[in-house]
């Protein structure tokens, strides 16, 4: 049996940010939360977000790198104070992701880890929470899109809180927000893009139309990344790098695997706070590799699309676009990487790969990634 589910209202268009505020009137929202970041807040961005407005919004700015459930409750302390009514989740994953689960404490009580797929979480969550508008500004995660918020939960853990009911009300994608992402984010961003379209395409679950979306994501992103990185400004790489993230996050629904089984717990290590992105991009090779027995004509589809065998052109793209050359280099220790393979076991990832890993083939995975 195959269960098929698509999913929520998506705006994609350059100029699109300047229907914001006809979409909140439209969803009823007359006081939104505004979650994001500082640099974001630097950069002027937000101030020409809140610009839109007859009336400034509430700002939430202290989103942290990996998003954390303290700075969850922070801005849920502030959506209670400023009376809002919706939130706008404005910048990459974390501040997405922080904007989603503000959202859920509008409707349920904390702790979060109740509400985590590993916890079985999933049936506690309901519908009756506020509206939320998602505004990606970098072309990656694809969470404006995306049934999950992954946190790291007052236990120290990063989880994924996973429902229908996370998905943001609307995805408002408007490409010309990445114009000024600078070439290491637009690469490592680019990065996890791309690895969500290769994982959840190799992903067993049976559900062509996720296929579909993910090889299309696929197309357009190995097609422009070198593109986007090289010239921020180049339109067309641009708005191709804003889909296939999209459609990356659109397909995931069918379930990722090992690399994110992998990324998750290691972005959870709270003194080396390492980028989604970038550790997406040191795992991605000896993954594919791993998989390639058990995925049959899969290998030589991804293969036609990239232009030669997916594990190296995955690790050539990676050196070509400056990320980084292993995970010695990021600073991940010996005693990390046998920590890490035993939490990969317990990430709602780890059961959609195709190839389920013990913990010694995680851990031979993050030596192979060194």
């Amino acid at each position: 049996m195959a269960l098929i589910t698509y999913l929520t209202r998506i705006e994609f268009d350059e100029g699109a940010i300047a229907k914001l505020p006809a979409i909140l009137d439209g969803l009823g929202v007359k006081r939104p939360l505004l979650v994001t970041d500082r640099g974001l807040l630097a950069s002027g961005m937000v101030e020409r977000v809140a610009g839109l407005f007859a009336e400034r919004p509430a700002i939430f700015s202290d989103t942290p790198a990996n998003p954390t459930e303290e700075a969850v409750h922070a801005a849920f302390a502030l959506y209670g104070a400023e009376n809002c009514d919706g939130i706008v989740g404005f910048g990459g994953g974390s501040s997405l992701d922080l904007a989603k689960a503000v959202r859920l404490l509008t409707g349920h009580e904390g702790p979060l880890a109740q509400y985590t797929l590993v916890e079985g979480g999933v049936a506690k969550i309901h519908g009756r929470i506020c509206p939320l508008v998602a505004v990606p500004t970098t072309s990656g995660t694809g969470s404006e899109v995306g049934r999950a918020a992954v946190i790291i939960t007052a236990e120290g853990r990063k989880l994924g809180i996973i429902s229908p009911h996370m998905l943001p009300s609307v995805a408002l994608c408007d490409p010309e927000l990445t114009y000024g992402l600078p070439p290491f984010l637009t690469a490592a961003t680019g990065m996890d893009a791309l690895s969500h379209c290769l994982e959840t395409y190799m992903a067993p679950a049976i559900n062509p139309p996720a296929d579909a979306i993910a090889l299309d994501g696929l197309k357009r992103g190995i097609g422009a990344i070198r593109q986007a990185v090289k010239d921020g400004s180049d339109r067309k790489a641009r708005w191709e790098m804003m889909m296939c993230a999209l459609e990356g996050a659109m397909a995931f629904q069918k379930g990722l695997g090992a690399v994110h089984a992998l990324t998750h717990p290691l972005g959870a290590i709270r003194e080396l706070n390492l980028h989604h992105g970038t550790l997406n991009a040191v795992l991605t090779p000896a993954v594919l590799r791993f998989n390639r027995p058990v995925i049959g004509d899969k290998w030589a589809v991804m293969a036609e699309i990239l232009g030669g065998e997916p594990d190296q052109v995955v690790a050539d793209l990676s050196r070509d676009i400056g990320m980084p050359s292993g995970l010695d280099a990021m600073g991940v220790t010996a005693a990390m990487r046998e920590h890490i393979s035993g939490e990969a076991l317990k990430d709602h990832c780890h059961g959609t790969n195709p190839r389920i890993p013990t913990r010694a083939e995680y851990l031979e995975l993050l030596d192979q990634s060194r």
